[in-house]
């Protein structure tokens, strides 16, 4: 009996020690960060007088022709390269369109160098965004574009009008 219980002892005692053994295990940490996206824009000077023009007339922030000297850059204030967008709206009296007509507005911008020698209009409307950035702009990078506005053709209203646009910022 006495054999029974030394053997039984050493048995017990080996499975505890291989118990043991077999749930050792090591752990080793992880450092994780993480930060949320922040897509922002600025337009400054986010201010234009086109002031009085004649009916069926045009003008620009450009330097040149009836230009007013006043581009706009818009500046990405996010953490994320960024693509920026246009759109404008109606005034109290006359439609955003695709061409002058009576009653009826267009708006252009030009996003290049060469607005002011050769400027290359883009025409936005009202219904959906025009994608106004020439490339994806990096954080705290910017677009500097001129904005044209042609007016109706012919109009009875000869108050001021407000004819804002929005830029918006996409992640890119």
């Amino acid at each position: 009996m006495r054999d029974f219980f030394a053997i039984t002892s050493l048995l017990v005692i080996t499975g505890m020690m291989v118990g043991v053994l077999a749930n050792a295990a090591t752990t080793a940490a992880v450092s994780a960060t993480v930060t949320a996206q922040n897509i922002s824009v600025t337009v400054s000077d986010a201010g234009i007088a086109y002031g009085v023009i004649a009916v069926g007339s045009s003008a620009s922030t450009t330097v040149s022709g009836s230009g007013l000297a006043d581009a706009q850059t818009a500046t990405n204030n996010g953490n994320v390269n960024q693509a920026f967008n246009i759109i404008g709206v109606d005034s109290a009296s006359w439609e955003l369109g695709t061409s002058p007509a009576s009653e009826t507005y267009t708006h252009y911008f030009c996003n290049t160098l060469a607005c002011e020698s050769a400027p290359t209009w883009t025409e936005f409307n009202e219904d959906s965004y025009t994608t106004l950035s020439s490339t994806t702009v990096p954080a705290n990078g910017t677009q500097i574009f001129d904005l044209r506005l042609e007016a109706p053709s012919a109009t009875a209203v000869f108050t001021e009008q407000t004819v804002d646009i929005t830029v918006q910022a996409v992640s890119a």
